[in-house]
């Protein structure tokens, strides 16, 4: 039989993705992820279509897009029933799966079609309040708070920081940096390298929390970025303060602080974060050279979905700026995966995450499902001058910020589904998305053709977005369609 490659996807947790050396940050330091780089394909148009952790990941495990597996916000306790996934049917494909870190399904202990899953989901608000079943219970269903409490007494957690996880308050990790979350996503892979079956292929999903809030990494890592100067926010001429002076004092606001002392704490204590989080994946890297595994597996990086980090006045995700929907994506094929990379290469193919559950099922010869909507990378790695779409659709369910867009690999157009607002962005010329050009004479023509590329995508959701020939406001617009209670 034909040896099949072992696959690892790192998986990171609000990551943007911009905030690397490779993709060329003034600031950030990640030199782990920067050597992956060379050796592999970047990937510089990727997105999360729909920019938060439920909805990300819904994508990500199910290969779908927004309208099919249902997610279009955030909304927890919503069981995940899907026919079709990815540790599912990469275990169908003879592969032993394992998941150490972030699910954020429902229920908890959900595998999702994975053999083994060691769980650590963050500080998860639906499951820590009030009286919730035994099964439900982060203190007893999630793996890392069960080894915190055995290590360091019952009273120990991660809010012991004294930060909440969707602030922008930044503080260094109270305990030994052997205790961090981050590094236990290390610990418990290098665990599993040791624990495989050597003559079966596996699939290891490294799903760490970082450098999704608490920014708390480790003392070096904040001294790293405390005296530098550091790049500021972009702030765009067509940008209003009002949120910012209403919001800007409250700890886990969408805004960011009004302070521009703590606006640069948060950027300390994330950019901490992200250094960290590369000095583990070099500790995974090197487990997988020294299991003289490293050339035998591919290894393909994310993220979620990204972070504003103040950028247009604004803090978290599920916005369709940037900062917010573009992530990472990188391939890299060891030399004894039999798979043609170009090392060091760019591709500028729009990617998403639905796009990451065909590729693995591609470098693991499976079939993949006709439920799956996303494309396979795997040719574009080979050359990185192909396509697999000129456009994509994002949204968000968010209140009155709720959003719709559409990105190519040249520009955006925004429309606000609440007030009917557009906006239009040349993201060629303007990648920090500066100048909104919605009123300019010599981009009417392009925003229509892209209006007419939403009302495409829409015109057969139930909310009511369009008659098929112009965009309509003011309709409901739920966090969670029927699709995502799929039997």
């Amino acid at each position: 039989m034909d040896k099949k490659p072992n696959i690892i996807l790192i998986m990171t947790d609000q990551l943007r993705g911009d905030c690397l050396g490779y993709a060329g940050h003034p600031d950030v330091k990640t030199p782990y992820l920067d050597t992956l780089a060379s050796t592999g394909v970047m990937f510089d148009r990727a997105y999360s279509a729909c920019p938060s952790c439920i909805a990300a990941r819904a994508a990500l495990h199910t290969g779908m897009e927004q309208s099919h597996h249902g997610r279009v916000g955030y909304e927890d306790g919503v069981p995940w029933n899907y026919e079709h996934t990815l540790a599912g049917e990469l275990s169908k494909a003879g592969y032993y799966t394992q998941c150490v870190g972030k699910m954020h399904v429902h229920p908890l202990r959900n595998y999702l079609g994975f053999h083994n899953v060691e769980l650590h989901d963050g500080y998860l608000h639906s499951a820590r309040y009030g009286s919730v079943p035994y099964r439900e219970s982060q203190f007893y269903a999630d793996d890392y708070f069960y080894w915190l409490k055995d290590q360091l007494g019952a009273s120990a957690d991660v809010t012991d920081t004294g930060i909440d996880c969707n602030s922008w308050v930044a503080r260094p990790w109270t305990h030994e940096e052997k205790y961090h979350p981050t590094n236990w996503v290390t610990d418990r892979s290098l665990d599993f390298l040791r624990r495989r079956d050597p003559r079966q292929p596996f699939f290891l999903m490294a799903s760490y929390l970082r450098p999704h809030p608490p920014f708390d990494a480790p003392q070096h890592y904040f001294d790293l970025y405390s005296g530098k100067d550091l790049r500021p926010p972009f702030v765009g001429s067509w940008e209003t303060d009002e949120y910012l002076k209403r919001d800007g004092r409250i700890f886990d606001s969408k805004t960011g602080p009004a302070d521009p002392e703590l606006m640069r704490q948060a950027q300390i204590g994330y950019y901490a974060c992200i250094t960290h989080l590369d000095h583990q994946i070099g500790r995974l890297i090197m487990g997988l050279i020294e299991h003289e595994i490293y050339e035998d597996t591919v290894i393909l990086f994310t993220s979620d979905h990204g972070e504003e980090l103040c950028d247009h006045h604004m803090f978290r995700k599920s916005r369709p700026y940037e900062g917010s929907c573009r992530i990472p994506l990188l391939f890299r094929a060891g030399s004894g995966t039999g798979i043609t990379v170009k090392s060091g290469q760019r591709c500028h193919s729009v990617a998403e995450l639905r796009d990451i559950m065909p590729t693995l099922l591609d470098i693991a010869g499976a079939e993949i499902p006709d439920s799956v909507d996303g494309k396979s990378l795997l040719p574009l790695a080979a050359d990185t001058g192909e396509t697999v779409r000129g456009w994509l659709h994002g949204e968000h369910s968010y209140g009155d910020f709720s959003n719709h867009w559409i990105v190519t690999e040249h520009d955006k157009y925004i429309w606000y589904p609440e007030t009917g607002q557009e906006q239009y962005f040349d993201l060629s010329a303007d990648p920090h998305e500066l100048t909104d050009l919605a009123a300019e004479p010599g981009c009417q023509a392009r925003i229509s053709q892209l209006r007419g590329y939403l009302i495409q995508s829409l015109k057969d959701r139930k909310e009511g977005f369009t008659d098929g020939e112009k965009l309509i406001t003011g309709r409901p617009y739920p966090p969670t369609l029927e699709t995502a209670s799929m039997p």
